[in-house]
């Protein structure tokens, strides 16, 4: 479906023939619809809920928006792009294949707040019991267990960026006391100590509740072994909100089988959906969630695109470049 703002184009900064935009996502024409509300210029838009039709109606637009995932089975075949809005906080289909002659930008301060409630959500049910709570009632049984409390409890963070801060910011409401974990260990806002990554094994071992919130690159693919889940207390508790590539899911199985950690919460793996042979459906003391924890609402991610658009037609530096070599 072809789109274009309802107002009046205001030519000044426009490059010719550099404008024309391709939005690749189920929700195409939601988003161009919101675009078409917000922005303050004419920006000519075809909206496609498919890769396959992105390719079909494809002539000569030089930006796309939309899902990376998407996007990565057609760029190749897309000559004249030359700026991608992803639409996800991740980009890990983007670097998995070659074609890079592009500029590549993500999305930041935008999930936090929908991550960190999933995080302090899943921590507070797991304090709660409320898991034990439902299975007794549905047995009829008087549960008498106590709850436990997330104050003065040590939350670690791997990952200090947009997302980590959030959720730390809403940590400390709570009165927990917070680490980060990161590749410079910088000291960064609302962390009371920001570890090097070199240092992962004192980040563990004193951490009540692990929360991972990297991205997929070759420097954090299993930072999560047998080896460093073995450095975890024996009540600590883990949340993926990040990648599923930091932990090896083999050696967390084991873990939870054999008790030597409380328990985790998984929003991101390796394949999704999860094989229905997957040993992860049934590990005790593990909920599973379909890579929910934060959805990519037009609402949220079109203001992004459309600030990037504005500079993108003047020349100006686009926000939140993806740097290829990093991965983010």
């Amino acid at each position: 479906m072809i789109f274009s703002t309802n107002l009046a184009a205001d030519k000044e900064g426009f490059v010719a023939g550099m404008s024309k935009c391709m939005i690749v996502t189920t929700l195409a024409d939601e988003f161009a619809e919101e675009i078409d509300r917000l922005s303050e210029s004419s920006i000519p838009l075809k909206a496609c809920s498919t890769a396959a039709q992105a390719l079909e109606e494809y002539t000569d637009e030089t930006v796309l928006f939309g899902n990376p995932a998407m996007i990565a089975t057609i760029l190749s075949r897309l000559p004249l792009v030359d700026w991608v809005q992803s639409s996800w906080a991740g980009v890990t289909p983007l670097m998995e294949i070659d074609h890079r002659n592009y500029v590549l930008t993500g999305v930041k301060d935008v999930f936090g707040p929908q991550m960190a409630e999933y995080v302090i959500g899943f921590l507070l049910a797991h304090e709660l019991r409320v898991i034990e709570r439902m299975d007794a009632q549905r047995e009829h049984r008087w549960f008498k267990g106590f709850s436990g409390t997330l104050e003065k409890k040590r939350i670690g963070i791997m990952g200090t960026g947009s997302i980590g801060k959030y959720i730390a910011k809403k940590a400390k409401l709570f009165d927990l006391q917070v680490t980060g974990l990161s590749r410079s260990g910088q000291p960064t806002e609302h962390f009371d100590e920001v570890l090097k990554v070199d240092r992962l094994y004192d980040f563990l071992e004193k951490t009540d509740y692990l929360v991972a919130t990297l991205p997929h690159t070759d420097e954090t693919a299993s930072l999560l072994d047998a080896a460093a889940l073995a450095r975890l207390p024996e009540h600590a508790y883990f949340v993926n909100v990040g990648r599923s590539n930091v932990v090896d899911d083999s050696a967390l199985i084991d873990a939870l089988q054999g008790n030597r950690i409380a328990g985790a919460t998984l929003d991101v793996f390796d394949e999704e959906p999860i094989p229905e042979e997957s040993a992860l459906w049934d590990t005790p003391n593990l909920t599973i969630t379909a890579h929910i924890a934060a959805i990519s609402h037009p609402l949220l991610l079109v203001p992004v695109f459309v600030e990037n658009y504005q500079r993108y037609i003047k020349g100006e530096p686009l926000n939140h470049v993806i740097d290829f070599a990093a991965g983010y």
